[in-house]
């Protein structure tokens, strides 16, 4: 209770980091300043700040394997398709990964964001478990790219003869590292839903399904009936139940 002269003011005790909040021009975290308050604006900004090492550190992880497959075979794993189609996708995928990797930044950064990179809404009880999801895609993905060792590719060459992994994450799941991928960017989402993080997210997901069908027809030429078996004991982006415990072999 404050009391000044004769008037006293009810003011609500915040002994907690409001996990509720909402961007503005006033606060970066505040839906109603004098209501809603953040004890710590360091607190508010750390998980946005995360998720962007985060991706940063996935991101530069890809550049580094692309970089080491060029210095290997001449190649940088197809990160510039030689293909049209590859590289139409490129062109539309880097400007989805750049917002992707700068929106958290911004958000981190500044005071008040205006216009698309305005979050419609941002909430601690979202933003973390966003961090720890995003976390586990990363170590995950690592996983994934390190049972592809020197086959591990970005996009398709058709003169190529990439083999089949069917071992470690890719005998439950044929595109483990793009399932992450997708739900990485969901998890982006949720936590800094603006408008171009949000539309940047579904061109992802959508790019993601399309070059997953490309890579199956192009890996059916190449493996023939070994890869309709593994297709169909497999699932796609998710595993298949039934055969998630049963022991499998492929040629």
């Amino acid at each position: 209770m404050k009391t000044d002269g004769h008037r006293s003011e009810a003011l609500p005790e915040l002994n907690y980091l409001c996990p509720s909040v909402f961007i503005c021009g006033e606060c970066l975290y505040s839906r109603a300043p004098g209501v809603h308050k953040c004890q710590s604006m360091i607190h508010q900004r750390f998980p946005p700040f995360l998720l962007g090492v985060i991706l940063a550190a996935y991101w530069g992880r890809v550049l580094r394997m692309a970089y080491k497959a060029r210095r290997r075979t001449g190649r940088a794993a197809n990160l510039l398709p030689g293909e049209k189609v590859g590289r139409i996708n490129r062109v539309i995928w880097l400007p989805v990964v750049i917002v992707w990797i700068v929106q958290p930044f911004l958000t981190a950064s500044s005071e008040s964001l205006h216009g698309l990179f305005h979050p419609l809404y941002y909430n601690l009880w979202v933003a973390w478990p966003a961090v720890v999801i995003s976390i586990g895609c990363l170590l995950f993905s690592r996983i994934c790219w390190k049972t592809m060792g020197r086959h591990w590719r970005m996009g398709i060459d058709p003169a190529e003869q990439n083999a089949l992994i069917a071992s470690g994450p890719f005998r439950y799941v044929r595109h483990p590292i793009y399932a992450l991928s997708m739900l990485m960017m969901l998890a982006s989402m949720a936590m800094l839903p603006s408008p171009i993080m949000l539309a940047a997210g579904i061109v992802h997901i959508g790019l993601l399904n399309w070059e997953s069908r490309r890579e199956e027809c192009h890996l059916l030429k190449i493996h023939g009936q070994a890869y309709k078996q593994y297709r169909s004991e497999t699932g796609g982006f998710f595993p298949r139940l039934r055969n998630a415990a049963r022991e499998r072999s492929f040629p």
